[in-house]
C-alpha cells in the first residue's frame, strides 16, 4: 500500500483554495491544533493571500483519511470527535467579521452551530450565506440549523438517492444544488422547474475526485458574484470541479481552474 499524504484537505480549506485560485479575496475563519498536521495547513494557507483568523484547538487538529483509486475515485475516512466546550469565537467576533463579508460560507463544523442565528443576525443588507450539507440523508437533524441558515445550499445526491428532488423541495424558499458526481448536478430554484447540469470534460486525466465539491461550490459562488444567472453558474461550477479533478491535491496551480 501506498504511504498516505499528509495534505490539507478539510472542505473549508477546500473552498478557500478553490476561491483563491479564481482569484476571489477570502477570509478563513476556523480551528485548528498545535501540531504537524495544523502546520501543514498553516503553510498552504500561507502559500495563498487568503487572510487566515485561527484559533487553536488544544486537542489538536482533526484530520481524515482519503482512499483514492488509480480513476481518481475516493472513499473517505473522517474524525468525528464532537466539540467540546464553549465556541471558540465569540458572537461579537463572529459578528464583526460577517460585517465584513460580501459571502459568507458556512462548514457544519460543530462548533458552527450555536453561533448561526448570530452569523444571520450580522449580515450586512443583500450579503448571502451558502453551506454544503455533504453527504447528508435528508433525515439527520444535524444538518438542518445550516440548511436554514443558508439561502443557497449545496448538498450530495449520494445518499438522497430517489428523495433529492423532494428534500430539495422541502428547502423552499433556498437555491437548492444537488450533485451528482460524474453524472451533473441539478439546480433548484423556488417557482422554476429543476434544471439538470451536465458534468464537464476535465481537460486532462482524472487523478483526484478529493475536493472537487469544494471547487463546484467555489465556482458556483464565483459565478453567482459577478452577476452570472443560476444556471450559468452552475454550467461554470461544472468546468471548475471538472479540472479540479485534474490535479492531485487541492493547492491548483495557476491556470488550471477556469477564471470566472
Amino acid at each position: 500500500m501506498d504511504p498516505v499524504d499528509l495534505r490539507i484537505g478539510n472542505t473549508g480549506a477546500g473552498v478557500a483554495l478553490a476561491a483563491h485560485a479564481l482569484g476571489l479575496r477570502v477570509t478563513v475563519v476556523d480551528v485548528i491544533g498545535d501540531d504537524p498536521p495544523g502546520d501543514v495547513i498553516r503553510a498552504a494557507l500561507a502559500r495563498t493571500d487568503a487572510t487566515t483568523v485561527l484559533r487553536t484547538d488544544d486537542r489538536g487538529t482533526r484530520r481524515s483519511v482519503n482512499l483514492v483509486d488509480p480513476a481518481g475515485r475516493r472513499m473517505s475516512l473522517y474524525d468525528s470527535r464532537p466539540w467540546q466546550g464553549p465556541p471558540p469565537f465569540t458572537a461579537d467576533e463572529l459578528a464583526a467579521l460577517v460585517a465584513r463579508a460580501t459571502h459568507v460560507h458556512v462548514s457544519i463544523m460543530d462548533w458552527t452551530r450555536d453561533l448561526l442565528p448570530t452569523l444571520r443576525a450580522a449580515l450586512p443588507e443583500g450579503v448571502g450565506v451558502s453551506t454544503d450539507l455533504h453527504d447528508w440523508d435528508g433525515r439527520n437533524p444535524y444538518h438542518r440549523p445550516f440548511a436554514e441558515v443558508a439561502d443557497l445550499v449545496f448538498v450530495s445526491g449520494v445518499r438522497l438517492g430517489a428523495v433529492a428532488a423532494e428534500t430539495a423541495t422541502a428547502l423552499t424558499p433556498r437555491t437548492v444544488v444537488v450533485t451528482h458526481g460524474a453524472d451533473g448536478a441539478a439546480l433548484y430554484r423556488p417557482g422554476h422547474p429543476p434544471v439538470r447540469v451536465p458534468a464537464a470534460t476535465p481537460p486532462a486525466p482524472v487523478v483526484d475526485s478529493n475536493g472537487a465539491g469544494d471547487a463546484f461550490a467555489t465556482g458556483f459562488l464565483a459565478g453567482r458574484l459577478r452577476g452570472d444567472a443560476p444556471e450559468t453558474a452552475a454550467r461554470y461550477a461544472a468546468e471548475v470541479a471538472a479540472a479540479a479533478c485534474a490535479h492531485d491535491g487541492m493547492e491548483y496551480p495557476p491556470g488550471l481552474l477556469p477564471q470566472p
